[in-house]
Protein backbone atom coordinates (compact mmCIF):
# COMPACT_ATOMS: atom_id res chain seq x y z
CA UNK A 1 0.00 0.00 0.00
CA UNK A 2 1.76 3.52 -1.19
CA UNK A 3 0.45 6.54 -0.78
CA UNK A 4 1.31 10.83 -1.51
CA UNK A 5 0.30 13.34 0.89
CA UNK A 6 -1.54 16.41 -0.13
CA UNK A 7 -3.50 19.24 0.81
CA UNK A 8 -6.61 17.42 0.53
CA UNK A 9 -5.52 14.57 2.21
CA UNK A 10 -3.57 11.44 1.61
CA UNK A 11 -3.58 10.38 -2.14
CA UNK A 12 -3.41 6.48 -1.71
CA UNK A 13 -2.14 4.27 -4.96
CA UNK A 14 -0.78 1.03 -5.91
CA UNK A 15 2.68 0.36 -8.30
CA UNK A 16 3.38 -2.96 -10.35
CA UNK A 17 6.10 -3.35 -13.13
CA UNK A 18 9.02 -2.39 -14.08
CA UNK A 19 9.13 0.38 -18.23
CA UNK A 20 7.72 3.41 -18.94
CA UNK A 21 4.59 4.24 -16.31
CA UNK A 22 1.43 4.29 -17.47
CA UNK A 23 -1.51 5.43 -15.39
CA UNK A 24 -5.04 3.70 -14.33
CA UNK A 25 -7.91 5.72 -13.08
CA UNK A 26 -11.08 4.08 -11.53
CA UNK A 27 -14.77 4.92 -12.06
CA UNK A 28 -17.72 6.45 -9.71
CA UNK A 29 -18.19 4.21 -6.90
CA UNK A 30 -14.81 2.22 -7.07
CA UNK A 31 -11.32 1.52 -6.21
CA UNK A 32 -8.08 0.65 -7.65
CA UNK A 33 -8.81 -2.71 -7.13
CA UNK A 34 -10.39 -2.72 -10.37
CA UNK A 35 -7.21 -2.68 -12.41
CA UNK A 36 -5.77 -5.58 -10.44
CA UNK A 37 -6.09 -8.08 -13.40
CA UNK A 38 -5.08 -5.61 -16.02
CA UNK A 39 -1.98 -4.46 -14.27
CA UNK A 40 -0.87 -8.07 -14.02
CA UNK A 41 -0.72 -7.99 -17.52
CA UNK A 42 0.41 -4.28 -18.17
CA UNK A 43 2.95 -4.87 -15.84
CA UNK A 44 5.55 -7.35 -17.88
CA UNK A 45 5.87 -3.97 -19.91
CA UNK A 46 5.03 -0.61 -18.21
CA UNK A 47 5.15 0.36 -14.33
CA UNK A 48 1.38 0.91 -13.87
CA UNK A 49 -0.27 2.91 -11.07
CA UNK A 50 -3.61 2.53 -10.05
CA UNK A 51 -4.93 5.44 -8.34
CA UNK A 52 -7.68 6.01 -5.11
CA UNK A 53 -9.84 9.63 -6.33
CA UNK A 54 -10.18 11.46 -2.99
CA UNK A 55 -13.57 10.23 -1.35
CA UNK A 56 -13.14 6.52 -2.95
CA UNK A 57 -11.06 4.02 -1.91
CA UNK A 58 -8.25 4.05 0.59
CA UNK A 59 -7.50 8.09 -0.24
CA UNK A 60 -8.10 11.29 1.66
CA UNK A 61 -12.56 12.06 2.26
CA UNK A 62 -12.63 14.78 3.89
CA UNK A 63 -10.84 17.76 2.43
CA UNK A 64 -11.78 17.45 -0.82
CA UNK A 65 -14.63 18.85 -2.94
CA UNK A 66 -15.20 15.38 -5.09
CA UNK A 67 -15.20 17.09 -8.29
CA UNK A 68 -14.44 16.26 -11.38
CA UNK A 69 -11.94 19.59 -11.93
CA UNK A 70 -10.69 18.79 -8.44
CA UNK A 71 -9.54 15.06 -9.30
CA UNK A 72 -7.73 16.44 -12.91
CA UNK A 73 -5.49 18.59 -10.39
CA UNK A 74 -4.95 15.73 -8.17
CA UNK A 75 -3.63 13.63 -11.56
CA UNK A 76 -1.31 16.75 -11.75
CA UNK A 77 -0.29 16.35 -8.15
CA UNK A 78 0.68 12.74 -8.44
CA UNK A 79 2.67 12.91 -11.43
CA UNK A 80 4.14 16.11 -9.97
CA UNK A 81 5.32 14.35 -6.58
CA UNK A 82 6.16 11.16 -8.66
CA UNK A 83 8.32 12.84 -10.87
CA UNK A 84 6.82 11.20 -13.69
CA UNK A 85 6.95 14.04 -17.19
CA UNK A 86 4.04 12.53 -18.99
CA UNK A 87 2.36 9.18 -19.25
CA UNK A 88 -0.37 7.19 -21.15
CA UNK A 89 -3.67 7.38 -18.44
CA UNK A 90 -6.29 4.62 -19.10
CA UNK A 91 -9.72 5.76 -17.10
CA UNK A 92 -12.82 3.88 -16.21
CA UNK A 93 -15.86 5.56 -16.40
CA UNK A 94 -15.43 8.85 -14.81
CA UNK A 95 -11.84 8.16 -14.65
CA UNK A 96 -11.84 8.38 -18.71
CA UNK A 97 -13.82 11.39 -18.43
CA UNK A 98 -11.24 12.75 -15.69
CA UNK A 99 -8.33 11.34 -18.45
CA UNK A 100 -9.68 13.32 -21.00
CA UNK A 101 -10.07 16.50 -19.59
CA UNK A 102 -6.62 16.34 -18.30
CA UNK A 103 -5.35 15.98 -21.37
CA UNK A 104 -7.23 18.98 -22.84
CA UNK A 105 -5.71 20.66 -19.84
CA UNK A 106 -2.13 19.69 -19.84
CA UNK A 107 -1.55 18.32 -23.41
CA UNK A 108 2.09 18.19 -22.50
CA UNK A 109 1.50 15.78 -19.78
CA UNK A 110 0.23 13.00 -21.72
CA UNK A 111 1.26 10.70 -24.09
CA UNK A 112 -1.81 8.33 -25.15
CA UNK A 113 -5.58 8.08 -23.67
CA UNK A 114 -8.18 5.52 -23.38
CA UNK A 115 -11.71 6.01 -21.77
CA UNK A 116 -13.84 2.92 -21.30
CA UNK A 117 -17.40 3.46 -20.44
CA UNK A 118 -16.77 7.50 -20.39
CA UNK A 119 -19.54 9.78 -20.59
CA UNK A 120 -18.18 12.76 -23.08
CA UNK A 121 -21.15 14.50 -21.98
CA UNK A 122 -22.43 14.14 -18.51
CA UNK A 123 -26.14 13.94 -19.45
CA UNK A 124 -25.20 10.44 -20.81
CA UNK A 125 -25.63 9.23 -17.13
CA UNK A 126 -28.36 6.88 -16.68
CA UNK A 127 -31.14 8.19 -14.24
CA UNK A 128 -30.15 6.45 -11.65
CA UNK A 129 -26.98 8.37 -11.36
CA UNK A 130 -28.35 11.15 -11.92
CA UNK A 131 -30.91 11.00 -8.99
CA UNK A 132 -27.81 9.97 -6.84
CA UNK A 133 -26.32 13.41 -7.29
CA UNK A 134 -29.31 14.94 -5.70
CA UNK A 135 -28.38 15.47 -1.86
CA UNK A 136 -31.73 14.60 0.20
CA UNK A 137 -31.78 10.87 -2.41
CA UNK A 138 -28.14 10.15 -1.28
CA UNK A 139 -28.73 10.84 2.73
CA UNK A 140 -31.62 8.42 1.94
CA UNK A 141 -29.97 6.04 0.12
CA UNK A 142 -26.84 6.36 3.12
CA UNK A 143 -29.54 6.33 6.12
CA UNK A 144 -30.57 2.86 4.61
CA UNK A 145 -27.02 1.05 3.44
CA UNK A 146 -27.24 -2.23 4.26
CA UNK A 147 -30.56 -1.94 2.07
CA UNK A 148 -28.82 -0.28 -0.56
CA UNK A 149 -25.76 -2.86 -1.02
CA UNK A 150 -28.07 -5.53 -0.99
CA UNK A 151 -30.21 -4.20 -3.65
CA UNK A 152 -26.63 -3.27 -5.55
CA UNK A 153 -25.69 -6.73 -5.01
CA UNK A 154 -29.03 -8.05 -6.62
CA UNK A 155 -28.51 -5.46 -9.91
CA UNK A 156 -25.09 -6.55 -10.44
CA UNK A 157 -25.66 -8.99 -13.09
CA UNK A 158 -27.29 -6.50 -14.72
CA UNK A 159 -23.98 -4.29 -14.86
CA UNK A 160 -21.62 -6.93 -15.04
CA UNK A 161 -21.02 -10.34 -15.71
CA UNK A 162 -17.78 -10.65 -13.72
CA UNK A 163 -17.40 -13.41 -11.83
CA UNK A 164 -16.23 -11.17 -8.65
CA UNK A 165 -18.32 -8.14 -9.42
CA UNK A 166 -20.86 -8.81 -6.83
CA UNK A 167 -18.31 -8.50 -3.94
CA UNK A 168 -15.75 -6.09 -5.72
CA UNK A 169 -18.60 -3.71 -5.95
CA UNK A 170 -19.82 -4.57 -2.64
CA UNK A 171 -16.23 -3.56 -1.11
CA UNK A 172 -16.01 -0.24 -2.84
CA UNK A 173 -19.22 0.87 -1.78
CA UNK A 174 -18.08 0.46 1.59
CA UNK A 175 -15.71 2.54 1.27
CA UNK A 176 -17.61 5.75 0.15
CA UNK A 177 -18.50 8.49 2.10
CA UNK A 178 -22.02 10.12 1.41
CA UNK A 179 -20.12 13.68 0.15
CA UNK A 180 -17.79 11.97 -2.13
CA UNK A 181 -21.07 9.62 -3.93
CA UNK A 182 -23.06 12.61 -4.38
CA UNK A 183 -20.98 15.49 -5.31
CA UNK A 184 -18.30 13.41 -7.71
CA UNK A 185 -21.48 11.86 -9.46
CA UNK A 186 -23.93 15.41 -9.81
CA UNK A 187 -20.19 16.93 -10.86
CA UNK A 188 -19.78 14.74 -13.50
CA UNK A 189 -23.63 14.88 -14.40
CA UNK A 190 -22.85 18.51 -15.23
CA UNK A 191 -19.28 17.91 -17.44
CA UNK A 192 -19.17 18.40 -20.86
CA UNK A 193 -15.92 18.29 -22.95
CA UNK A 194 -17.19 18.46 -26.63
CA UNK A 195 -15.50 21.50 -27.11
CA UNK A 196 -12.34 21.21 -25.18
CA UNK A 197 -11.40 17.73 -27.11
CA UNK A 198 -10.88 18.78 -31.05
CA UNK A 199 -7.81 20.42 -29.41
CA UNK A 200 -6.26 17.04 -28.69
CA UNK A 201 -3.42 16.04 -31.12
CA UNK A 202 -2.53 12.47 -29.40
CA UNK A 203 -4.09 9.50 -30.00
CA UNK A 204 -6.81 8.80 -28.11
CA UNK A 205 -8.87 4.91 -28.22
CA UNK A 206 -12.66 4.73 -26.99
CA UNK A 207 -13.69 1.55 -25.73
CA UNK A 208 -17.39 1.15 -25.56
CA UNK A 209 -19.85 -2.03 -24.21
CA UNK A 210 -23.33 -2.23 -26.48
CA UNK A 211 -24.70 -3.65 -23.08
CA UNK A 212 -23.84 -0.67 -21.03
CA UNK A 213 -26.84 0.27 -18.43
CA UNK A 214 -24.62 2.68 -16.72
CA UNK A 215 -23.12 5.13 -19.45
CA UNK A 216 -24.96 5.60 -23.08
CA UNK A 217 -22.96 3.51 -25.25
CA UNK A 218 -23.37 6.05 -28.14
CA UNK A 219 -21.03 8.01 -26.58
CA UNK A 220 -18.31 6.69 -28.96
CA UNK A 221 -19.85 8.86 -31.27
CA UNK A 222 -19.95 12.44 -29.12
CA UNK A 223 -15.54 11.15 -29.15
CA UNK A 224 -15.14 10.49 -32.82
CA UNK A 225 -17.18 13.74 -33.58
CA UNK A 226 -14.67 15.91 -31.81
CA UNK A 227 -11.57 13.48 -32.12
CA UNK A 228 -12.10 12.39 -35.84
CA UNK A 229 -8.53 9.54 -35.70
CA UNK A 230 -9.77 8.44 -32.01
CA UNK A 231 -9.77 4.98 -32.48
CA UNK A 232 -13.28 2.98 -31.50
CA UNK A 233 -13.81 -0.42 -30.01
CA UNK A 234 -16.82 -1.42 -29.71
CA UNK A 235 -17.31 -4.61 -27.32
CA UNK A 236 -20.77 -6.34 -28.15
CA UNK A 237 -21.27 -8.57 -25.31
CA UNK A 238 -19.75 -6.43 -22.44
CA UNK A 239 -21.62 -3.83 -20.63
CA UNK A 240 -20.11 -1.44 -18.26
CA UNK A 241 -17.17 -3.13 -17.30
CA UNK A 242 -15.10 -4.39 -20.22
CA UNK A 243 -12.15 -5.37 -18.04
CA UNK A 244 -14.44 -8.07 -16.03
CA UNK A 245 -16.70 -8.88 -18.80
CA UNK A 246 -14.48 -9.72 -21.60
CA UNK A 247 -10.82 -9.61 -20.31
CA UNK A 248 -8.72 -10.76 -22.48
CA UNK A 249 -10.05 -8.99 -25.66
CA UNK A 250 -9.79 -6.13 -23.06
CA UNK A 251 -6.22 -6.49 -22.37
CA UNK A 252 -5.20 -7.21 -25.98
CA UNK A 253 -6.46 -4.20 -27.39
CA UNK A 254 -5.25 -2.06 -24.15
CA UNK A 255 -1.38 -3.45 -25.43
CA UNK A 256 -1.67 -2.90 -28.78
CA UNK A 257 -2.77 0.79 -28.53
CA UNK A 258 -0.33 1.53 -25.95
CA UNK A 259 2.55 -0.09 -28.31
CA UNK A 260 1.22 1.51 -31.49
CA UNK A 261 3.93 4.25 -32.69
CA UNK A 262 2.29 7.84 -32.04
CA UNK A 263 1.98 9.65 -35.24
Amino acid sequence: MSSITTAQGILHYEVYGRGKPVILLHGWLGTWGLWQDVMATLGQSYRTYALDFWGFGDSGKRNSTFQVQEFILMVRQFMDQMGIASAPLIGHSMGGTVSLSYACQYPERVEKVVIIGSPIVGTSLALALKLAGIPPIARMLFSSMGLFRMGMKAASPLISRGEDFPEMMDRDLSKTTMDSFFRSISSLHRWDIRQEIPNLKIPVMGMFGLRDIIVNPNQWKALKQGVPEARIEIFKKAGHFIMLDEPESFKEKILDFLQEPSQ
